[in-house]
């Protein structure tokens, strides 16, 4: 008897595997041999719009009755100041639809050669993400290139899938094109999938091979603890984090990394804590930000709340609602952390 959302697994790795090659393919062709411009992000912009439409496409096809929570729309492609970006993203994307199959691909999902979409099944594709969200039901997440800046270095970047049940996130799966199988080496093999589904564990899978590993944490104490953190202080508030190390006793420099690459990281024990402490008023966190990789936490035997100790709720819409923070980190050390987080949080909150 088949495992609950084997199907479902199939296509996330299938879809992320083909989402990650197409970006490769952008950062080669229009960063490395490209001139652009410094804040120059269009490479960004074609990449996140033509992954979108590559995955979205095939779970229309596979799954056709479940919205989509999407990072992009296609409004501004439709204009005629948007054609030049529209034909390049259009063609990036059927290039990653008519790739060759490997296995596990499926025919069915409308990719592998003389699949080409048009420019309207494209922008179609797109816009299927524009669902709200909500408490009930059945949706998926995508987040095509998250890490913006560490895509543009040739750095960190994830490409990141979930599916959430009656806001519960039960599939998450981040590609990461650019992070080394292990850590410790390099200059080892680099790209990785990591997958999660709910009751069935965490999984690393080398981005082009089939082999995969189950991953647990390992058992971390605050004398063993690192940071992961975000490369930019205006993603997750430095000092916060300078001030809770102190808490804690933590000696070891953070690893910093752009993406949702933490979250993995974090569940194969690269670093045994990540933060996401907020930077300002008003902000509220996207659930495609978070629902895949608290997934991959807490199957590999972690815990993922908010600064007050709370679940992170993937029901209140396309965002996790007030800005809370995220606390994430191993099971043993969870409660000291969350304690150092409020304690700062505290004396932040006199200054």
């Amino acid at each position: 008897m088949a495992r609950p959302f084997a199907r479902e697994r199939q296509l996330a790795i299938s879809a992320v595997r083909r989402a990650c090659a197409l970006t490769d393919s952008v950062f080669n062709k229009l960063v490395k041999n490209e001139t652009l411009t410094k804040g120059d992000k269009s490479p960004v912009t074609v990449g996140d719009y033509a992954a979108q439409a590559l995955i979205s496409s095939m779970l229309a096809r596979a799954f056709p009755d479940d919205p989509i929570v999407g990072e992009e729309d296609s409004k501004d492609l439709r204009v005629e100041e948007g054609r030049a970006l529209r034909e390049r993203i259009v063609e990036l994307a059927n290039e990653a639809i008519n790739a060759p199959l490997i296995d596990g691909d499926d025919v069915a999902w409308g990719i592998g050669p003389g699949q080409t979409k048009k420019t309207d099944e494209i922008l179609d594709a797109i816009d299927r993400g524009s669902h709200e969200g909500g408490r009930n039901g059945r949706m998926w997440t995508i987040d095509p290139i998250d890490g913006t800046k560490g895509f543009l270095r040739g750095e960190q970047y994830a490409v990141c899938v979930s599916l959430i049940v009656d806001a519960q996130v039960q599939l998450g799966i981040i590609g990461c094109p650019n992070l080394p199988l292990d850590l410790s080496k390099p200059d080892s093999e680099r790209g990785c999938i990591f997958l999660a589904i709910k009751g069935q564990g965490c999984f690393q899978l080398p981005l082009n091979g089939p082999s995969e590993a189950l991953l647990r944490m390992p058992a971390f104490t605050p004398a063993t603890l690192s940071f992961l953190e975000s490369v930019e202080a205006a993603h997750s508030s430095h000092s916060t984090t300078d001030t809770i190390s102190t808490l804690l006793g933590i000696t070891k420099p953070p690893l910093r990394m752009d993406s949702q690459a933490k979250y993995g990281c974090l569940a194969r024990g690269d670093g045994g804590l990540y933060l996401r402490m907020p930077t300002g008023v008003g902000y509220r966190e996207k659930i495609w930000d978070h629902a895949p990789g608290s997934l991959l936490v807490e199957e590999a035997g972690g815990i993922v709340t908010d600064s007050r100790g709370e679940r992170l709720d993937f029901g209140l819409g396309r965002t996790l609602g007030e800005n809370f923070g995220v606390v994430a980190a191993g099971g043993e050390v969870h409660p000291a952390v969350l304690k150092a987080v409020q304690q700062a949080n505290s004396a932040k909150a006199k200054v």
